[in-house]
């Protein structure tokens, strides 16, 4: 049986792997037949397309690609990537955020600070097992500030590292992680 788990857990993990990348060059219907079809198609202008892939609210990407009119790629690239996080600025519209992002993991209003604050899963790969969330502060609207939250779980143990527990239940936990990962 636990062979079995073992040859399953790994199959999948290569069928992740093998996941071709996008280049440039690709037609649409490549791009389609290897990746499915997308959340959004944007109608680009001067001819074209852009092919959204979300993930939310459990992956950590936002793949999008660009066709130009002749249906090949121009272009690919992950909307959640740290040098795209950066590009989100205090007076950006709240539409600006999604077309950039995507569609959000959760939504949450803050009545005294009169906030919404939308967050999207990102990727933490130096301490894995911390849920990792980019947070976008809105107010009438518009971008006020971003910051990022981590959720530590509640036992370090089952995600690999040393863990103390806070509490039973449910809630936010402390994990510590001896030699896992670099910062």
């Amino acid at each position: 049986m636990y062979r079995r788990m073992m040859l399953v857990c790994l199959l999948g993990l290569t069928a992740c792997a093998a996941l071709a990348p996008i280049v440039p060059g690709q037609t649409a219907a490549q791009v389609r037949t290897a990746h499915g079809a997308p959340t959004r198609i944007v109608d680009q202008a001067g001819g074209g397309e852009l092919w959204q892939y979300a993930t939310q609210p459990f992956g950590t990407t936002f793949v999008q690609v660009r066709f130009d009119a002749s249906g090949q790629v121009v272009e690919t690239w992950d909307g959640l990537a740290p040098e795209r996080l950066a590009q989100i600025q205090p007076g950006m519209t709240l539409a600006a955020v999604r077309e950039r992002l995507g569609p959000q993991r959760s939504v949450a209003h803050f009545a005294l600070s009169g906030e919404t604050v939308y967050d999207w899963n990102i990727s933490n790969s130096g301490n894995p097992g911390i849920a990792t969330y980019f947070n976008v502060h809105v107010r009438d609207e518009a971008v006020v500030r971003t910051s990022t939250t981590y959720e530590y779980p509640r036992d370090g143990m089952f995600f690999g590292g040393f863990g103390i527990g806070a509490g039973s239940g449910s809630g936010v936990g402390i994990g510590i992680n001896i030699g896992v990962g670099s910062r």
